[in-house]
């Protein structure tokens, strides 16, 4: 390993004071002398959503990522320190523009867990480009379309684009989802008090708090039934993603001026006037003015903001104690946790975070959500050694023949209250079933399915219709390692996990591959454009006479646009689907994709779950790792070379001095930000391009975040002007311009710039056109020369230049180190200004933890669990 010595004095960017690969010394973590910039990084990565910036937004309000965030125009929003959203959730935090204000706390601590401010450079964000007002950015606050954004061409042809075709799908399971609403009893009245279960629970939650009474008296209900499905139920047909023709209108122009004249009454930005318009239907108006509190369902806006809206509309009536704002804010929280990854909080964390926002009966706004139908109460008994666990809505009380034995052993199981928005908890238990479901059904065999194999021979004395023990067989025994055991493991379950770095991607490769020869309807999807690329070139063609499996993104395999369609009954038309990058998958597509896959079609996710989780919320792939439902084939195929070794070790939590004489991995120390900029240009411009004879497109630049001086957009500048100079006349881009660009929430598919003029911005985005309007560029599309981490999960580049400011490393954790340096193929350089911040990190600090059901719900169909 390499380290660059500091040189004493500055010269020209021709790389001539050792341009960052070509001196020799010391090793990662080695301390590099005081550090510049005293602002502490945000724990974890909040987003910088798309949107349009506001007149009313404040001078340096960038919410998430700067240091200070200003008021938005809503009386009483006062300017604070800047939110983070932890580890963010789709679309983001607090951002620039309207509603944009922070109040000095961060979003972990709106939800109990105390986050840290953030300062210099900001977290990083999840694909999104920074922006204004975050509801602009293409979805609302509950998926539905940008009501004012034109939509994006994707080609010349009438193809619908990503962003439509993700959009038709995801209302697919919303239309899912509020079929399962109503099946459910009524809501009570609005403002009623509950009463019954619902209100039993939160009275036994105190009970079991004060230290009244045991778990047992008041938990100790019927064990709940096993939810273990039949092996092969009959399932209603599925409907197929309906085409950009079928999406919802949006708010009509007379309702979106009826609520700017509400907005304008109260203070608050008009800009906001189409979303709350989209969200509230078109008695939007009415419903704002008699319940001003509603405009927290605006992602950026904050309770103090709203505060102030009610009080402009409401005079003296709008108080702390109003059951209307204790409701919204209760909901808030739930989506601020959403943003963090979390599906549920629990109960006492809520309370307690709710009191914090000046809630004065924090039980009595929780029973006002949950009777509004606007979130579910869940009571979970949790694992014992040796034990089970279970869960239950609003659980009863003890039933009087309990034997008294029972009653002392259920005392001393423990009990958790859980609330979570219904949206969230819906598709916790969809996926619940659906991969319990999976795990029970037999696998289907080749031909099965009606279709008939037209490739050919399987193989060596081999054929297609031949899908049994042996023509699996005959690939495991030539397989090697562990593609042997995840090949013989497919053959017998439906359900199967793969866990292994980057090398260990070849063998689920390989088990594509025989399926195919094998004649099974076959396809790979990555959750996004980066992952599916490099899949893509792993998996190959099944045979030199044959084309290969199709490789695809899963928005564009669930949205139709991608892969190979669905079958009569709305289910793809697969036999076995592989996932890969799977810890990239959250608990929504997850629903998705279950609930897309056949009874007896095989699905694998394969991952590793060293890397950073999903940005939206959930943790799916470490849930079921963790519930141990199907088989699990771990990969022994460890990931070569010194960069191999260096991020092995820092999966096991020690930062190693591996040997790395071919310029492998060089260090280069800097001492402040302006330092940490200047050397990264050189790298890429100069010292790679000289060393090792990789072109500056080949080399990525990843850092913890967007804002500070040494965040993705200052280093997106310095590299702009030194690869790429122009006037930006195209809003502030060029021709050559490398780019990513956000089609939806959580999106990055990286591009270049290929042209702008008036139909928008032209680029071209892994190998296809895309057409960005004009009025969308702003919040969609950002220079790409340097990423965040979350932004280049997935991918995979030649040489990679990490950056560490100074001022980064309160947001360094295991996960993100693992995720940033395992981007790098043959080459690292780390600008590293941290001291020893970095291997403290990787020895301490591991992802925060994200309160999920999923293990819960799973539990039941544990055979060890009965």
């Amino acid at each position: 390993m390499s380290t660059e010595p500091v040189p004493g004095q500055d010269t020209a960017e021709s790389g001539d004071t050792g341009g960052g690969v070509d001196d020799t010394n010391a090793a990662v973590g080695a301390g590099t002398g005081p550090t510049a910039g005293t602002g502490p990084a945000a724990e974890a990565g909040g987003t910088d959503r798309g949107g349009a910036r506001t007149p009313a937004a404040g001078a340096g309000g960038d919410g998430v990522d700067e240091a200070r965030a200003a008021s938005a125009g809503v009386p009483g929003g006062t300017g604070g320190e800047p939110e983070s959203a932890g580890e963010p959730g789709e679309g983001g935090q607090a951002n620039e523009g309207a509603g944009a204000a922070a109040d000095g706390r961060t979003a972990d601590a709106e939800a109990g867990e105390g986050g840290q401010a953030s300062g210099g450079t900001g977290p990083e964000g999840d694909g999104q480009p920074e922006g204004g007002t975050g509801q602009p950015g293409g979805l609302g606050r509950d998926g539905r379309p940008d009501p004012d954004a034109g939509s994006e061409g994707e080609g010349a042809g009438s193809r619908p684009s990503e962003a439509e075709a993700e959009l038709a799908a995801q209302r697919i399971e919303r239309e899912r989802i509020e079929r399962r609403k109503s099946q459910r009893q009524a809501p009570l009245a609005s403002g009623a008090k509950l009463s019954g279960t619902a209100a039993d629970l939160l009275a036994a939650v105190r009970a079991v708090e004060s230290g009244e009474k045991p778990p047992a008296t008041v938990f100790a209900g019927p064990a709940p039934a096993p939810r273990r499905p039949a092996p092969e139920p009959q399932r209603p047909p599925r409907p197929v993603p309906a085409g950009p023709d079928a999406e919802p209108a949006g708010p009509t122009p007379e309702t979106v001026r009826a609520v700017r004249g509400v907005l304008a009454e109260g203070g608050a930005p008009e800009v906001l006037a189409p979303w709350v318009a989209a969200l509230l239907g078109e008695s939007a108006d009415s419903a704002l003015r008699a319940d001003p509190w509603q405009l927290l369902r605006i992602a950026e806006v904050r309770p103090q903001q709203a505060d102030a809206f009610a009080r402009a509309l409401l005079g003296a009536g709008a108080g702390p104690d109003d059951d209307r704002r204790g409701r919204a804010v209760t909901v808030w929280l739930l989506e601020q946790a959403a943003l963090a990854g979390h599906t549920a909080l629990d109960l006492p964390r809520l309370t307690a975070t709710l009191a914090q926002h000046g809630v004065p009966d924090p039980d009595a706004a929780v029973q006002n959500a949950l009777a509004e139908g606007e979130a579910l109460a869940f009571q979970d008994t949790l694992e014992e050694p040796g034990g089970a666990h279970g869960t239950a809505r609003a659980p009863g009380a003890a039933g009087e023949s309990s034997a008294e034995g029972d009653e002392e052993e259920a005392e001393e199981r423990p009990v958790r209250v859980l609330i979570g928005l219904e949206r969230y908890a819906l598709a916790e238990e969809s996926l619940a079933d659906g991969l319990a479901r999976l795990a029970a059904s037999t696998p289907r065999a080749p031909g099965t399915d009606g279709t008939k194999d037209t490739h050919g021979p399987a193989g060596p004395g081999g054929d297609p219709a031949d899908g049994g023990g042996a023509g699996w067989e005959r690939f495991a025994g030539s397989a090697e390692g562990a593609a042997a055991d995840l090949i013989r493991a497919v053959a017998g379950h439906a359900l199967v996990v793969h866990t292994g770095g980057e090398a260990a991607l070849a063998e689920p490769a390989a088990l594509l591959r025989a399926a195919h020869l094998l004649g099974l309807r076959v396809c790979a999807a990555a959750p996004g454009a980066l992952g599916r690329d490099r899949f893509a070139a792993l998996a190959g063609p099944a045979a030199p006479d044959r084309e290969g499996p199709d490789v695809v993104t899963v928005a564009g395999l669930l949205a139709g646009t991608e892969g190979p369609g669905r079958d009569a009954d709305g289910t793809l038309a697969l036999d076995l689907l592989v996932v890969v990058d799977a810890p990239q998958v959250d608990v929504e597509t997850g629903a998705l994709l279950v609930e897309s896959l056949s009874d007896g079609s095989r699905l694998v996710l394969a991952g590793d779950p060293g890397v950073l989780g999903s940005v939206g919320p959930g943790r799916v792939f470490a849930d079921l790792l963790a519930a141990r439902i199907c088989p699990q084939v771990a990969s022994r195929r460890p990931d070569p070379g010194p960069l191999g070794e260096l991020v092995s070790g820092i999966g096991a939590g020690e930062l190693g001095r591996p040997a790395a004489p071919g310029r492998e991995i060089v260090i280069v120390p800097v001492r402040d930000a302006g330092e940490a900029v200047h050397r990264t240009v050189q790298i890429v411009a100069d010292s790679v391009p000289r060393a090792l004879g990789l072109a500056a497109e080949e080399t990525q630049v990843i850092t913890p975040g967007h804002g500070g001086a040494a965040g993705t957009r200052a280093l997106n500048a310095a590299l702009k002007e030194r690869l790429n100079p122009g006037p930006g006349r195209f809003g502030g881009f060029d021709p050559g311009d490398r780019v990513v660009h956000s089609p939806a929430p959580g999106r990055a598919v990286p591009g270049r710039v290929v042209k702008g003029d008036a139909d928008g911005l032209h680029l071209s985005c892994a190998g296809r056109s895309v057409v960005v309007p004009r009025e969308r560029v702003e919040r969609s599309v950002r220079h790409g020369w340097a990423l965040t981490a979350r932004q280049a999960a997935g991918g995979r580049w030649p040489a990679v230049v990490v950056v560490l400011p100074g001022d980064a490393a309160r947001s360094l954790s295991r996960p993100w180190v693992y995720t940033a340096f395992g981007r790098a193929g043959r080459h690292l350089s780390v600008v590293h200004g941290v001291e020893q911040a970095l291997p403290r990190a990787v020895a301490e600090v591991p992802e925060k933890p994200r309160t999920t059901r999923l293990p819960v719900l799973l539990a039941p169909q544990d055979p060890e669990n009965g």
